[in-house]
């Protein structure tokens, strides 16, 4: 009888591979941490259980350890030593200081599109301005909030600065974990709304210092709403929360 033929040996992955797959499979899990936690399916002061997280995602632990830090790096997570992982808590002070550099960043924005935006991309965030403007009516403050970052987040990615896109994009994450009532109210979704129209008003009219100026603005106002509504809330401090900052009159 002819001898059998030994299987051949099981060929481990090379180091290399490991650590590709490792590293895809951990961005994969950091993607949908961030989701659960920008959407408020994980709200701040959550802890995050590793083995909950685990089952939940399918996945080990290893790549979801190194998700946690990658949140971590994007100032979305905190560890504690001996307690574990939790869903960061902004404090308010912290907030006012995203809306500050926001402010300064978002009126370079503004200056920038009104001296160089293409008739198409005006079109389109005057689109979105149209379309909150419904949702505003329709009091749907769901809807209003998502096309209200789209407008924001759109505007700062044509002004052509990588850096700066990205940047601002973290801020807006991190200023997501603050408990902000701003646009909770439908009274304040017309007001936001008619803001919103002004400044796609000034970029259309090439002026470089009224549309800086629009979306300035904007922002400090959107600012000194979440300094009201934080004050109404039965933990927020007796005292001042934030330093007004001056806007350049260049």
């Amino acid at each position: 009888m002819p001898s059998a033929v030994a299987a051949p040996a099981a060929t481990l992955p090379h180091p290399t591979i490991t650590l590709l797959q490792t590293s895809s499979l951990s961005s994969v899990v950091q993607s949908e941490l961030e989701r659960m936690i920008l959407s408020g399916e994980l709200p701040p002061g959550e802890k995050l259980t590793e083995v909950a997280l685990a089952a939940r995602l399918g996945v080990s632990r290893g790549p979801l350890r190194e998700a946690f830090r990658m949140l971590e790096e994007a100032g979305l997570v905190r560890t504690e030593k001996n307690r574990g992982v939790f869903v960061r808590n902004l404090p308010v002070e912290e907030a006012i200081d995203i809306f500050d550099l926001r402010a300064t960043m978002e009126e370079l924005v503004g200056r920038r599109l009104a001296q160089n935006i293409a008739p198409v991309a005006l079109k389109e965030i005057r689109a979105l301005v149209e379309q909150m403007e419904q949702s505003a009516k329709a009091k749907d403050a769901h809807a209003y909030h998502l096309l209200n970052l789209r407008f924001h987040d759109r505007c700062v990615e044509l002004a052509g600065n990588a850096k700066l896109t990205a940047i601002y994009r973290k801020l807006i994450k991190e200023l997501s974990l603050f408990r902000r009532l701003n646009l909770a109210e439908a009274m304040l979704m017309p007001v936001s709304a008619n803001e919103h129209r002004q400044i796609v008003k000034a970029i259309a009219s090439g002026d470089a210092e009224l549309a800086g100026r629009a979306m300035f603005d904007h922002v400090m106002e959107s600012k000194a709403r979440t300094i009201k509504n934080h004050q109404r809330l039965p933990a927020a401090p007796a005292g001042a929360i934030g330093r007004p900052l001056e806007r350049s009159t260049r």
